[in-house]
């Protein structure tokens, strides 16, 4: 963590400010997460706010490791500010972060105006607080005070009444943003029959404590708010429950509400994304738009899970789809409790590059997560999966050298939820294959855990991928336009024909032997490219099998296995 106080708002002190916005929700997660009453009492406001900011974070850091980690070399503001907006925007998760994406990147587009300037000021502060707020609220289908919206409307009203440093005017913000969180329950009935204040606010709140410590090194107190926010989470599971069954946990707008929530990022233009806003607005509830620039993050409530799905389809290429069922006896459907669902003894939890082995791996009965290209998962996108997985027992798959870290954080968080979790340090979906193959839920967790290591480990792996710039490798100088062939993760063959390229990985691979010859085929791949491999195969090497799978968006043009 970068030392504190700054004393400009520079790159420094984006990247200040999402590492301490990320451990100020880290603390507060499942205090949040208790008073979530509105729109939907499902406990998870916590929860989406630290993802969303977990994914920011992320971007940022990927930002610097760019460009070195040198004071000198540390990048742009505008780099930083814009890397901060897309990694919340492709993060977000729920209505929460949704909105908290859009306060993130207003406030981006004010810092990152004059791509050439280091830092703002106090002034510049005040001018991205206010852009965040109108934003945000634009978003919004209908906007409804005594949410999110109202506490980063009074933040930004506060530090417009502010002059000084960025430290005053964060300040300022933040002062403002508790006295609105604090009136909350008297401006929504929900909040005030259930005795909290808004979630969405409370994690607002939080955010901005983390500004002002970012811009002076103190911690702002709560004081009465956080007695309040105390008191509140104590006691919320018990009101939650009550004015449930009574059916009063949900404002007016919501009772008797949507079964479903939608939520996708979406590739499309502003003409179209006008269109489906008006189309989505007919269609449910709870909707916010949030993005620009060609992409957009798309959530909504709706009953017809399917039609807002399609309405995305007609604007543009919607992906990443995340449908999530309230589920019949939500306090959102019939105001009844839910039963608990029982947990299954084990289950695998999968990182897959694409849309095609989310499909196989979901086929084999693993929970997926998917991670695009140059958009990997983070921490809690794991351990939202092995939640997700709902079992006492989880293998987890990262499938990717890069997020071992990633995926042993996870596992250390669910296994302190009481969950066993065994991480096999698979470093391509193809070992992830040969690991699934062989998994059998009967066995004893640590044979089976074995077993699915020891196929993994007996199974060799290599993709073939075209370079993006030129660059120094294992295998010579490669220009950008080659086709590269990396055999475990190195680079072995520079070539410019894909099928060459993946010919002559094929046998290098199997010059050591093989029985089985895996090809994971992406979206960009020649279609003959299968063909010819099978052929070879079967021509060359005799008693070698080979299978091939579709995996469709998944960065390397193939993936290929042999064990």
């Amino acid at each position: 963590m970068p030392q504190v106080p700054q004393t400009f708002f520079d790159a420094l002190a984006v990247r200040t400010w999402c590492g301490l916005a990320l451990r100020a929700l880290g603390h507060a997660r499942e205090e949040i997460d208790a008073i979530n009453v509105y729109p939907v009492a499902d406990g998870d406001t916590g929860t989406n706010l630290y993802l969303t900011m977990e994914s920011a974070a992320a971007a940022v850091e990927a930002v610097f490791d760019g460009h070195g980690t040198l004071t000198e070399r540390k990048p742009p503001l505008a780099d930083a500010a814009q890397a901060m907006a897309h990694g919340a925007l492709i993060g977000a998760r729920g209505n929460s972060g949704t909105i908290l994406a859009q306060l993130l990147r207003g406030m981006a587009q004010v810092l990152a105006a004059d791509g050439e300037t280091a830092h703002t000021d106090g002034e510049g502060l005040r001018l991205a607080l206010r852009r965040a707020a109108d934003s945000a609220r634009h978003a919004v289908a209908h906007p409804v005070e005594g949410t999110v919206l109202s506490v980063a409307s009074a933040a930004a009203d506060a530090a417009g009444d502010t002059q000084g440093d960025c430290g005053t005017v964060a300040r300022a913000a933040y002062e403002g943003a508790c006295a609105a969180l604090a009136a909350t329950p008297g401006q929504l009935a929900v909040l005030e029959r259930a005795g909290v204040v808004d979630a969405g606010g409370r994690g607002l709140v939080a955010v901005l404590a983390a500004l002002v410590e970012t811009f002076t090194g103190e911690v702002p107190v709560f004081t009465v708010l956080e007695a309040h926010a105390r008191v509140a989470a104590d006691e919320t599971h018990t009101r939650v429950e009550d004015v449930s069954t009574s059916g009063a946990t949900a404002a007016t707008p919501c009772e008797g509400g949507p079964a479903f929530e939608v939520i996708y990022l979406l590739e499309a233009d502003d003409s179209a994304v006008t269109r489906l806003r008006e189309r989505l607005d007919a269609l449910g509830d709870s909707l916010v738009v949030v993005g620009g620039d060609g992409l957009w993050n798309v959530h909504v409530h709706v009953d017809d899970a399917g039609a807002a799905v399609e309405a995305g389809v007609e604007a543009g290429r919607p992906y990443r789809i995340r449908i999530t069922h309230f589920g019949l006896g939500d306090v959102h459907t019939t105001g009844a409790e839910r039963p608990p669902r029982e947990r299954a003894q084990r289950a695998v939890v999968a990182v897959v590059p694409g849309e095609g082995l989310a499909g196989l791996y979901g086929e084999a009965g693993a929970t997926t997560v998917l991670a695009r290209p140059g958009e990997p998962p983070a921490s809690g996108e794991l351990v939202a999966a092995v939640r997700r997985a709902h079992a006492r027992e989880v293998v987890l798959l990262p499938n990717d050298a890069e997020l071992r870290h990633t995926a042993a954080a996870a596992a250390e968080q669910a296994r302190a939820e009481g969950i066993r979790v065994a991480l096999i340090p698979t470093r391509s979906a193809v070992q992830g294959i040969a690991a699934l193959a062989v998994h059998e839920p009967e066995r004893r967790f640590d044979e089976d855990v074995v077993s699915m290591t020891s196929a993994a480990g007996a199974t060799r792996y290599a993709e073939v991928a075209v370079a993006e710039r030129q660059s120094w490798t294992m295998a010579g100088i490669c220009q950008a336009g080659d086709v590269l062939g990396l055999v475990d993760g190195d680079v072995a063959v520079i070539g410019a024909d894909v099928t060459a390229t993946a010919r002559a990985v094929l046998d290098r691979m199997l010059a050591a032997g093989g029985e089985l010859v895996t090809l994971v085929l992406g979206d960009e791949a020649p279609a003959s490219v299968a063909d010819i491999l099978e052929m070879h195969v079967r021509e060359s090497y005799l008693a070698v099998d080979t299978v091939v799978y579709r995996g469709g968006r998944q960065g390397a043009l193939l993936l290929i296995g042999v064990e």
